[in-house]
């Protein structure tokens, strides 16, 4: 009864996937006996006789939360979530109900909060608000309009203040920072393209085109060895609105490395993550109708 894996996560010792889910929740896989099991929820007012295995987020979302992006912070061993309706979140070791670290910024509450990534070294966190325009439920409103109100955003876990790095953003999607802290990627899912915010160096605060794709770019990943793994659905046909949906390796230097199809599994769904962890790639997708996480071996 639980559809929409959006986002993962693993934890320091290789526990998961962490998996935030359509109806409020982040789930934990722990085993082919157990299968997944509650870990945490984002929105106080949740309650499990009312949102549990719902999926309707248009009438529910206020109320259950929609935690859309995933990541973790092997240092603090911090589960960090981007909630579409309560904020930007952070979620301890064992789970529960999630603090709230950022409803808004500059007085101005977020309107669509959607990938989330931390820097690896300051441990500094960095967030995208896909719109602020349109919500979760409008987001076929904001593509076809074409929707350029989205922003990417810092949050410092020191000043615990919010900033705001970029705006004018067409459609904010995923978010992942260099692994050696010199740079952001951002994608931009109604833009088809990903963005490089340089946060160090000679060219530090200037923005460029990273790489583009011929369809919509959703979340970004960073690998172990600090490549990327890019969801993207590819538009096969723009009329029909047919798309294959891929997983993009691409390298830091804005290179794809490798391609992965999984429209056999998925046919014309559309996916949000493609994930590499220990040899297999796990693979997610927000809508209602999918309800497993697909996982594929590397070889």
């Amino acid at each position: 009864g639980v559809a929409g894996p959006s986002s993962f996560a693993f934890d320091s010792l290789g526990g998961g996937p962490y998996v935030s889910v359509q109806d409020g929740r982040i789930l934990k896989y722990e085993g082919a006996t157990a299968c997944f099991v509650e870990f945490a929820f984002d929105a106080p007012t949740r309650s499990s006789a009312v949102c549990d295995g719902q999926s309707n987020y248009d009438d529910l979302g206020s109320t259950c939360g929609r935690p859309l992006g995933l990541d973790f912070n092997p240092l603090t061993q911090q589960f960090y979530v981007a909630d579409a309706y309560v904020g930007l979140m952070v979620v301890g070791p064992k789970g529960g109900l999630a603090t709230k670290l950022a409803s808004g910024v500059n007085g101005v509450p977020f309107r669509f909060l959607y990938g989330v990534g931390h820097d690896p070294l300051t441990g500094d966190v960095y967030f995208t608000e896909f719109s602020n325009v349109y919500q979760l439920r409008d987001i076929t409103l904001a593509v076809n309009n074409g929707d350029a109100t989205g922003s990417l955003l810092k949050y410092d876990p020191l000043t615990k203040q919010v900033s705001v790095l970029l705006t004018g953003l067409s459609g904010a999607s995923g978010v992942a920072v260099s692994g050696d802290g010199t740079f952001v990627l951002v994608g931009e899912l109604i833009g088809n393209r990903i963005k490089r915010l340089w946060i160090k160096g000679p060219k530090c605060n200037t923005t460029e085109t990273f790489i583009e794709f011929p369809g919509r770019v959703n979340r970004i990943r960073r690998t172990i060895l600090g490549d990327f793994w890019v969801a993207v659905n590819v538009v096969i046909n723009p009329v029909t609105n047919v798309t294959l949906p891929t997983g993009k390796g691409i390298s830091p230097f804005g290179t794809v490395l490798e391609t992965v199809t999984v429209d056999k599994e998925y046919n014309n769904t559309r996916i949000s993550e493609v994930q590499e962890h220990l040899g297999k790639y796990y693979v997610g997708s927000r809508h209602v109708n999918v309800n497993f996480v697909g996982v594929y071996d590397t070889i």
